[in-house]
């Protein structure tokens, strides 16, 4: 049990990675934190269901080597990333092809700190890693006319990439802003280059099908694919969350605890009363945060549906990320995540997860396993249903006009950080922690603690 009037600094309310995130920055500079979190467990949205000795993500989290917090945020030095394949697999037209496979000069680059794992073992650093795995990673087959138009098409896609991934930060906000899916067709590529690979891609990193995201958030999106390699952390997304509790003092998150109402200088709770503090910092998700600070704005949500699927015969794709591009099915797209992260599926098993973007279809499972059938081009009559997991708030939506540095201090005393204050990312929920625990510090005096320079660039606008 705790004590009824508990003291602290800093109360953090939500154990998410923002929380959890500006917690270990407060910490670290000699501010006292109580972080209190709902939920039996932290982590928020970045959990990990065990079934059967799988493991499963209950929403399909990508990340990028390339995310500059991944190497700012003090805890994370210990995370290791499986990486897919470079580019994507594209199905349209009836048939298979890797595309948009960035030029090794155009990124490989990582968070610093983030170990990159390779699927088969091992670990290597950067741009060298990417230039093996290209040279070396054994090629899906292709069957069909190729849905991306021929070699010359490819290459104008990997120079508009290679170009996206040296823009600067800053020169990618100035441009106007739009819808992402009206943004498409001023990039100067061929239509078929455009809605063969950038839509189905852009749908799957913003989790937005209809593409209304702001065309800035997609350049950010696009530029982070650009620059670095897709990933997945090992062993699920519960083991970011995981390592940044594991880097806290003992005693900092109180889990169980349902907080019913927040001011600048203390937190009401269901369960143990009053907590009293110098300061208050939201760290939940846009709609707990509104319930506690009414006039809070709550964005709109794209909803996400991830099916897991078990089978003793994986299709042969490899460790690559398959996309839809004829949107022929509910799944936008799908991996055989064993073959890129070998610790999410028991020996001699395999691990397919497949997401579904907006309203999932009535009959959910039968409808994915026709889709799959097709998109792998193999039976899935005898593939096990592992878990569906519906999330129907999974992705803050980021329309324009999108604030890319929404205000984390609302007053004095009073805080708020989350992918919903910059941009519906890991990146942004981090980079959003970092801006509030700064806010913090420099309210409390405590500025000399930590360095409170703001990030470079490219960290601050994501």
């Amino acid at each position: 049990m705790l004590e009824p009037a508990f003291q602290a600094d800093v109360v953090v309310v939500g154990a998410g990675v923002a929380g959890l995130a500006a917690a270990h920055r407060l910490t670290s500079a000699g501010v006292t934190t109580t972080v209190l979190e709902a939920a039996p467990c932290p982590g928020g949205r970045m959990a990990t269901e065990k079934v059967d000795g799988f493991r499963l993500d209950r929403i399909g989290h990508l990340l990028f080597t390339s995310y500059p917090e991944l190497g700012l945020t003090p805890g994370l030095d210990a995370l290791a990333l499986r990486p897919f394949e470079p580019g994507v697999l594209v199905h349209a037209d009836g048939s298979r092809r890797l595309a948009g496979v960035p030029s090794p000069r155009a990124g490989g680059g990582r968070g610093v700190g983030a170990r990159e794992v390779g699927a088969r073992g091992g670990s290597a650093r950067g741009a060298l890693y990417a230039v093996r795995a290209l040279a070396s990673a054994p090629r899906p087959p292709r069957t069909g006319t190729a849905p991306l138009g021929g070699p010359l098409d490819q290459a104008r896609l990997g120079a508009a990439l290679a170009r996206l991934a040296g823009t600067p930060v800053p020169r990618l906000l100035s441009r106007p802003e739009l819808p992402a899916g009206r943004s498409l067709v001023t990039r100067g590529l061929p239509a078929r280059t455009v809605d063969g690979f950038l839509r189905p891609l852009l749908a799957a990193l913003l989790g937005d099908p209809e593409l209304t995201t702001s065309s800035r958030c997609a350049d950010l999106a696009l530029r982070a694919y650009a620059a670095g390699r897709m990933c997945l952390p090992e062993g699920g997304a519960e083991a970011v969350p995981e390592l940044l509790a594991r880097a806290l003092p003992p005693g900092t998150v109180h889990t169980g605890v349902r907080v019913t109402s927040v001011s600048t200088t203390s937190v009401a709770t269901a369960e143990h009363g009053e907590f009293r503090c110098r300061a208050v910092l939201l760290a939940t998700d846009a709609r707990a945060a509104a319930e506690l600070l009414p006039g809070l704005r709550v964005p709109d949500f794209h909803p996400v549906t991830v099916v897991h699927h078990a089978t003793d015969e994986p299709p042969a794709t490899g460790a690559s990320l398959l996309l839809d591009a004829d949107r022929g099915g509910p799944v936008a797209h799908t991996a055989v995540i064993s073959a890129v992260d070998p610790t999410r599926a028991p020996a001699g098993r395999a691990l397919v997860s497949s997401t579904v973007l907006g309203a999932a279809p009535p009959d959910l499972d039968t409808t994915v396993r026709t889709h799959l059938a097709r998109l792998y081009g193999t039976s899935t009559a005898r593939w096990e249903t592992l878990a569906v997991h519906h999330s129907p708030d999974a992705v803050p939506a980021m329309r324009p006009p999108h604030d890319l540095r929404r205000p984390v201090r609302l007053m004095a005393g009073l805080y708020v950080c989350g992918d919903h204050r910059s941009t519906s990312t890991l990146q942004g929920a981090l980079h959003s922690a970092h801006r509030a625990a700064r806010a913090v510090l420099t309210d409390l005096g405590a500025s000399g603690s930590l360095h409170l320079a703001d990030p470079a660039p490219r960290a601050r606008a994501a």
